[in-house]
């Protein structure tokens, strides 16, 4: 379970678009600042991606960066993970909670006004909102919702943290982070440039420490 707020910046890896390992993703975010991983794998076999999310688990544990999965409950409880990720599509966060317990962190994601007042009820640590611009990490997205849009979240969603992603980057982070998101999840802006990873974390901290 988080103590606190996600940190402002919350990356999530993906093989297509790095290139590297999931392993090899969280090594150069850690490095540029990260402490809370999310891993996102989805075209691998199950047991494949188990393989790859253990030796990354591994490298998380070495450097006390806590690794959340997305959308696999059971590979979650497997791995001994430090929580899970869901989607309006997954299972419940309710039922996610009975089977990893109450320190187990769980996410959810919500794409519009409806879905984020629906979440409240939800015994879930953070709740993440998006997209806030365009972005071409993900093919199934909803509509954008915009700065006016996440504001509208936050007002709703009250003290429950808020994490806002899609299409952001180092110039817009601080423009999310100022309309009311506590953290910004990262893919493309971090992973496109696979030797400049840890720079681009950076970078990205950086600029939303400045909001």
């Amino acid at each position: 379970m988080l103590a606190t707020p996600p940190p402002r910046v919350y990356p999530l890896t993906d093989v297509a678009i790095s290139g590297l390992s999931h392993a090899k993703q969280v090594e150069a975010l850690i490095a540029g600042g990260a402490s809370l991983i999310q891993l996102r794998e989805k075209n691998a076999p199950p047991a494949t991606f188990f393989a790859q999310a253990q030796l990354a688990l591994e490298i998380a544990r070495q450097h006390h960066c806590r690794l959340v999965i997305n959308d696999r409950v059971d590979l979650a409880l497997a791995l001994n993970a430090d929580g899970v990720h869901l989607g309006q599509d997954d299972m419940p966060p309710a039922a996610a909670r009975k089977i990893l317990g109450p320190e187990a962190i769980i996410g959810f994601s919500t794409h519009n006004v409806e879905q984020a007042r629906a979440a409240l009820d939800q015994p879930i640590d953070y709740l993440a909102i998006g997209p806030i611009f365009g972005t071409t990490s993900k093919q199934d997205t909803a509509a954008v919702l915009g700065l006016e849009g996440l504001q509208e979240v936050r007002a709703i969603v009250g003290d429950i943290p808020l994490v806002a992603i899609g299409g952001i980057d180092h110039r817009s982070a601080p423009l999310v982070i100022d309309a009311g998101a506590d953290s910004v999840a990262v893919i493309a802006a971090l992973l496109s440039t696979r030797g400049d990873i840890h720079n681009r974390t950076q970078l990205l901290f950086r600029a939303t420490s400045l909001s």
